[in-house]
């Protein structure tokens, strides 16, 4: 058994100085239980807590560390940037540079702004949305989130269109009333809103495949068909794709699906682990935000040149010949052998997986939407995630966050990571 003392003092005296001891929610461990463990340092595709512990780690910061922990390139280039100064408030040519990639990556992007968050990266990129269309409203669906904006911090609705319901205290009702969440993948509420409210709607915000809810897929047609529909309607379509983004592949879920959004999110990979978030989309639209137009939107620590360096350093592995074929392979090794392992141990699972980013429900019905993916069994979820940690295996602490492939994880990585949990779901 795996000692985790070290930790749970951590955690104590974190309680005291911090809210819950954490400093983001689903770290506090409350959905599988126990304490959090409280990591010193990592490499590759493992992570080292502070009582000696190693772990795989299929968290990779939430999705970020893509070419694995302190990948060697990554961190020379920082080396050699922090060495020049950590903030200059002022333009670059790394900003520059950063922005040139990302421009290349995604076509739908004539320009693009860097930011510190993906939370600042979709709220600025619906406030340019409302201000290029003069709407107010907004739709988005239920289970993706995009932050920790007042007016996107909205009650997923059971089947039928919400209207503003706040889902936090200090979200007034005002700030949520012209955000619409529909469910995902149901195309006629959609066609059934649109019809009704377009006049007033400003943007139709999507993870085009959520991860906020595990790893839901979209289905055929359903991200063409929306598409359609705003276009049809001078609806702005932005596609979140913070999660996404140089994840599903290279050019994120919009290349991989085939669909051009008006706008598109982007944050984790492009920071190379650092904090980043950036929207971008068509010129004409881009052209409202200031200085060039009258949408406001600044930040100190924009373009910070330790992140752009980050970043630059992490695109530019990533746009290696065979990379993302060796990603794929590894993830697809990672799929077939935990199904495997479910079944001959009898359990009734659902493996989804886009790209590198995947998600095991514990249930035996299709997860296409928020409903169906709380149908899953979280009790099971927690004894799995508790018997993987103990075998040395670091999974999200959520049955509805997604877990993630890196450039450094190994096919041993990956056998030792089937057979912890075969053994983990035969005592289940």
């Amino acid at each position: 058994m795996k000692s985790f003392d070290l930790s749970k003092k951590l955690y104590k005296k974190a309680l005291s100085v911090i809210p819950g001891g954490v400093n983001s929610p689903v770290r506090a461990f409350k959905a599988v239980g126990g304490n959090p463990i409280f990591i010193e340092k990592a490499k590759g595709s493992k992570i080292y807590d502070a009582d000696g512990n190693s772990f795989i780690d299929y968290v990779l910061s939430w999705g970020p560390m893509i070419l694995g922990h302190a990948h060697p390139a990554v961190v020379r280039a920082l080396k050699k940037a922090v060495e020049k100064g950590t903030s200059f408030g002022a333009p670059t040519a790394l900003e520059v540079e950063l922005a040139e990639l990302v421009l290349k990556a995604y076509p739908s992007m004539d320009k693009v702004r860097m930011v510190n968050s993906g939370t600042e990266a979709t709220m600025s990129a619906i406030r340019v949305a409302r201000g290029f269309t003069k709407r107010d409203r907004i739709i988005k669906f239920e289970g993706c989130y995009h932050g920790h904006a007042d007016g996107l911090l909205v009650k997923a609705g059971s089947g039928a269109t919400t209207f503003g319901i706040p889902d936090s205290p200090g979200v007034p009702k005002s700030y949520a009333k012209n955000t619409i969440t529909l469910p995902f993948n149901d195309i006629n509420a959609v066609k059934r809103t649109i019809e009704k409210e377009w006049r007033s709607i400003a943007c139709v915000i999507i993870e085009p495949v959520v991860g906020n809810i595990g790893c839901v897929l979209p289905r055929p047609g359903f991200l063409e068909t929306l598409r359609k529909l705003t276009e049809r309607n001078g609806i702005v379509l932005i596609f979140d794709e913070v999660m996404t983004g140089f994840r599903v592949s290279f050019g994120g879920a919009q290349s991989y699906y085939g669909i051009k959004p008006d706008m598109t999110c982007l944050g984790k990979v492009i920071g190379g682990g650092l904090p980043v978030g950036a929207y971008g989309g068509k010129k004409e639209i881009m052209s409202m935000v200031a200085p060039e137009g009258p949408v406001y939107q600044a930040g100190t620590l924009s373009g910070n040149p330790l992140a752009m360096t980050a970043g630059i350093t992490t695109l530019k592995e990533l746009s290696k010949a065979g990379v993302y074929r060796k990603i794929g392979k590894r993830s697809s090794m990672l799929e077939k052998g935990l199904v495997d392992a479910a079944r001959r141990a009898g359990q009734s699972t659902r493996f989804y997986r886009a790209g590198s980013m995947f998600c095991t429900y514990f249930t035996d019905r299709e997860v296409y939407d928020y409903n169906t993916a709380k149908m899953s069994d979280t009790g099971k979820f927690s004894k799995f995630f508790s018997g993987m940690l103990q075998r040395g295996i670091n999974l999200a602490p959520s049955q509805f966050e997604a877990g993630f492939m890196s450039l450094a994880h190994s096919d041993k990585d990956i056998e030792k990571t089937i057979k912890a949990a075969y053994e983990t779901l035969k005592k289940i």
